[in-house]
């Protein structure tokens, strides 16, 4: 089980991402006129990105990007928080403030988008070694406040409106509780990522099988979604 999953890890993760993004593309139409568009360009987004973090596996004595062994860039790490640790958060961000009604929720998130954004380039540039050598745990709990005050705040607004009636035919619905249940799974994994080295495999297996699960559940919760639900009056 844990050779295939060595073997296939990187290759199921990347389908179900693409699987998502394509699906977006094919029924964009349908969205083309409501806030939903922005999300299908942000799978776009994940998809390339996350392949291109995949440029340090090549960075080996015996393969094309040797030329990076022994510099910052030999690790993806920086890569990762760059374009996930805090592009995701702020576009969540975004793309709540623009579903949302409630100018207070629309305000609050707007404060802690800026607040975020100010604390995780303040917090890079004074622990820039860290930056390229692992994951930012300070950030990643502050990007998953962000995450859970947004679904929450969504949450509410829908119980507090006519949306619960139809709430299982809202693309939105599906985004949020897909997101959400996927940073209250992996948020608790950054706090051990001390222990995600060579030396302790059982660990790394166990990472890759709680993130395997993760991720198929989120890109194929937004799939479903993409394909099941009717575009909203925004």
């Amino acid at each position: 089980m844990n050779d295939i999953l060595l073997k296939n890890y990187s290759f199921i993760v990347h389908s179900v991402e693409f699987l998502a993004a394509i699906t977006g593309l094919f029924v964009y139409k349908k969205y083309k006129y409501s806030n939903a568009k922005y999300f299908i360009w942000f799978l776009w987004y994940l998809s390339i990105c996350d392949t291109l973090g995949v440029y340090s596996k090549y960075v080996k004595p015996d393969q094309f990007l040797n030329f990076l062994i022994g510099t910052l860039f030999q690790k993806n790490y920086w890569w990762a928080t760059l374009f996930w640790g805090i592009g995701a958060i702020l576009f969540y961000s975004f793309y709540y403030y623009k579903i949302l009604k409630n100018k207070s929720s629309k305000r609050f998130l707007k404060l802690m988008a800026v607040c975020f954004f100010i604390f995780s380039a303040t917090y890079i540039i004074f622990n820039i070694d860290e930056y390229f050598v692992r994951y930012l745990v300070p950030i990643d709990i502050f990007g998953a406040l962000i995450i859970f005050s947004c679904t929450l705040l969504y949450f509410i607004e829908t119980l507090n409106s006519d949306k619960i009636l139809t709430f299982y035919r809202s693309l939105n619905f599906y985004i949020s509780i897909a997101v959400f249940i996927w940073w209250l799974i992996i948020t608790p994994l950054v706090f051990y990522d001390i222990y995600n080295s060579q030396r302790d495999w059982n660990f790394i297996f166990l990472k890759w099988q709680i993130y395997l699960f993760a991720n198929t559940f989120m890109y194929s919760t937004f799939t479903f979604a993409l394909i099941w639900c009717k575009p909203e009056n925004d």
